[in-house]
């Protein structure tokens, strides 16, 4: 099997969130603020703006994501308490490598291969967990350089396209069976499940193989180059 690259998810693949800030805390901030924005209706517009409008308009920061979330629900802020709505969520909401990471982008190196990130979320918000391994990457692809969101195909096909790969010498890593596996796998990807809870007791349809760890599927990959 010719393998020339290795496609790795963001979240909960290469870094995760230890304590992320419900939307419930966020409410309660903006209602202490003087707006009326409730869990349910920030969950939705968030959503919508990190699915729909990021990818098509980019935000440089949390300050212009949020203040699109908030125009979402109609909602004019004022600057200091934007300001300090991203503050809480740069303190709660910043990711962490997890321990297999680097090692894992490390070994594909060794092994000659390109590396990636695909992920719609926006590098605002991981830029500093990936600094260690920053170089190590060819492309880094956001749904704002892809113009879509990864449930989208055209993500993986732009990401293959810029490391100059075709489907089948590529392989994509990540722990959502949708988006990290039936659909590069429809492409013609190699996929491989991390399941880091061990919650799938065996290999899904939608993946080639699973791994419980980044380690793990590294070995995975190293047997199927010696095929």
């Amino acid at each position: 099997m010719i393998l020339k690259a290795v496609l790795f998810d963001l979240h909960d693949t290469l870094a995760y969130l230890e304590n992320p800030l419900s939307s419930v805390e966020i409410s309660e901030f903006l209602l202490k603020h003087g707006y009326e924005v409730y869990p349910q209706s920030w969950d939705a517009a968030s959503h919508y703006v990190g699915m729909i409008d990021y990818p098509k308009r980019g935000y440089r920061n949390r300050q212009a994501f949020f203040k699109q979330v908030l125009h979402r629900l109609d909602t004019k802020i004022d600057s200091e308490s934007l300001q300090g709505l991203a503050l809480l969520h740069n303190r709660r909401n910043a990711y962490t490598l997890f321990p297999d990471a680097a090692s894992a982008v490390l070994k594909a190196k060794q092994l000659g291969m390109k590396t990636a990130i695909v992920t719609t979320i926006p590098d605002f918000i991981f830029h500093s967990a990936i600094k260690p391994i920053k170089d190590s990457f060819d492309v880094i692809m956001t749904g704002y350089r892809a113009g879509c969101e990864k449930s989208n195909p055209l993500m993986h096909r732009k990401t293959l396209k810029e490391l100059k790969v075709i489907p089948d010498q590529a392989v994509m890593i990540g722990d959502e069976p949708l988006v990290d596996a039936k659909i590069p796998k429809k492409l013609g990807v190699h996929t491989i499940l991390l399941d880091r809870e061990n919650t799938v007791q065996s290999k899904p349809d939608e993946a080639d193989s699973k791994a419980s760890t980044l380690t793990e599927a590294m070995i995975i990959v190293e047997k199927w180059q010696k095929t």
